[in-house]
């Protein structure tokens, strides 16, 4: 079974969506069959890095709320994310542009550690407060994911992997992918959001006998 997943690791439900699934995968008879590939998607590519503002004025301002209301979203999606055993760490976190940190993952795909650099990608941004456009960040990473090093410098360096992305998110708005996490199942059912394990492990049965 094939599992295609669009995702952005600047978004917290990604990540949490991530998890779920996971729970998920872990109960699912043939798990051992399921290969997961994630898709490049932006949440706002025109994003940029901003060193000196954390996220909670960050939200308040662009959607013109109080940074009490800030605050308090963001501690919702902490406690959500707890309950699936993650640590948010909003007031460390740094805005970054993502276009980057989605070529490494491209970069890994084709190396067999594409999941492994998704989620090392998540925890340094919503964890650790790393900026996930910093290049030397990027390379720490891809180091620590089982990368060749200079492999990675190189690649950041030059435009590759541009072109994955782009067809990426171009075949995410073909399909009407307007946000995520986004999940599809065998290329037939799909699930949108960061939905209960169940939902999740239900979609995976009824893809598997729908393939027999």
């Amino acid at each position: 079974m094939k599992v295609d997943i669009w995702s952005d690791v600047r978004c917290p439900f990604c990540y949490i969506g991530k998890r779920k699934f996971e729970m998920a995968l872990a109960q699912f008879e043939h798990k051992d069959e399921v290969e997961v590939e994630w898709h490049s998607f932006e949440l706002d590519p025109n994003t940029t890095t901003i060193l000196d503002k954390n996220a909670y004025d960050y939200l308040a301002e662009r959607y013109g709320k109080s940074r009490e209301w800030s605050v308090e979203t963001h501690k919702h999606v902490a406690q959500t994310a707890a309950e699936v055993g993650l640590t948010f760490n909003f007031e460390q976190s740094v805005i970054a542009n993502s276009f980057d940190a989605h070529r490494l993952i491209q970069m890994a795909k084709q190396n067999g550690a594409g999941d492994l650099v998704e989620e090392n990608l998540f925890k340094a941004h919503f964890t650790d407060g790393k900026n996930i456009a910093d290049h030397e960040v990027l390379l720490q990473i891809g180091k620590d994911s089982g990368l060749n090093a200079l492999e990675v410098e190189v690649m950041l360096k030059s435009d590759d992997f541009t072109d994955e992305v782009r067809y990426d998110e171009k075949t995410a708005q073909d399909l009407g992918i307007t946000g995520v996490p986004f999940f599809i199942f065998d290329q037939k059912l799909a699930v949108s959001g960061a939905q209960p394990p169940e939902t999740f492990l239900g979609a995976m049965i009824k893809a598997g006998e729908e393939a027999k």
